[in-house]
């Protein structure tokens, strides 16, 4: 079974050594080993990704056995594995102000599209609380007055509601490197509402106009922590406007239509385990 065992925390020695050590002698094949030391935060990360033997220890032992590690090292340690339940994946939709792409998420989970349950919906504005509370989800507002969100909530939300991945569906804020990390591996799916790698940025629409352009587009792509979206691409979509079409109609056209059908499929390639990401690169799956 693969698993990815995330560990964040103080930066110090011996941190890495006594997971790794655990995992290879308890017979799991180790594939994959990412680790971050940033300096200036003196922040230590590690993400290991592993075949593991669950017929001879599952994988809530293996749970318990890393977050006993992390007590003792001080370290946020996370053991995931989509496969450990039978269960649908469980979604943690993160929205700002657009109700369109989150809209789109819940009718395709009913009606049958997308193989998922929206665990929670959370927010930094409350727009799109009445979207929540018309499918029967919970909604969690994690924004102060000014929309700033506080991110340690927010991890504590994806604990608590025990989310396999997390969709930042027009989420207009930066999720911190930490958050970035405690949930690596694949697990963090990001909207965005331009052509990547041309138009990054919070206002592609304005850009790809203001080059003269006459095709728009979306990018789903998961999110690591340095912020590079360049092989972490899920799904992409375009669509074409005639000359002198005004931006706002373009801007309309592609905010309310085409990047909740983007998203949709991007989503859809995820939960049905089409493409995973490793060694921060998207690869398409056999099965």
């Amino acid at each position: 079974m693969q698993v990815i065992i995330t560990a964040v925390g103080p930066d110090h020695r011996g941190l890495a050594d006594p997971i790794v050590h655990y995992v290879a002698t308890a017979g799991a094949n180790i594939y994959e080993i990412q680790m971050y030391d940033h300096d200036s935060e003196r922040l230590f990360a590690m993400l290991v990704r592993i075949e593991w033997p669950a017929d001879e220890e599952p994988v809530s032992v293996l749970r318990e056995r890393m977050t006993e590690i992390g007590r003792l090292k001080g370290l946020s340690v996370r053991v995931w594995a989509r496969d450990e339940h039978t269960r649908p994946p469980r979604l943690a939709i993160c929205t700002t102000y657009r109700p369109e792409p989150a809209l789109a998420i819940l009718r395709d989970i009913r009606d049958g599209r997308l193989k998922a349950d929206p665990a929670v919906m959370i927010g930094n504005r409350n727009a799109c609380r009445g979207i929540a509370e018309q499918f029967g989800v919970d909604f969690q507002n994690v924004g102060d007055d000014r929309g700033n969100p506080d991110n340690r909530r927010m991890a504590e939300l994806f604990d608590e509601y025990d989310v396999d991945y997390i969709v930042l569906a027009r989420y207009m804020r930066i999720l911190p490197p930490r958050i970035c990390w405690e949930f690596a591996g694949g697990r963090i799916i990001n909207l965005h509402h331009g052509l990547l790698p041309s138009f990054p940025g919070f206002r592609p629409y304005q850009d790809a106009y203001a080059r003269h352009m006459l095709t728009y587009g979306a990018t789903i792509h998961f999110i690591v922590p340095e912020l590079d979206a360049g092989e972490q691409i899920i799904h992409q979509s375009t669509f074409d406007v005639f000359p002198g079409t005004p931006l706002e109609e373009i801007t309309r056209q592609g905010e309310t239509d085409h990047e909740p059908r983007c998203l949709s499929e991007g989503l859809r390639r995820v939960v049905d385990r089409e493409v995973e990401l490793h060694f921060h690169r998207v690869v398409r799956v056999q099965r």
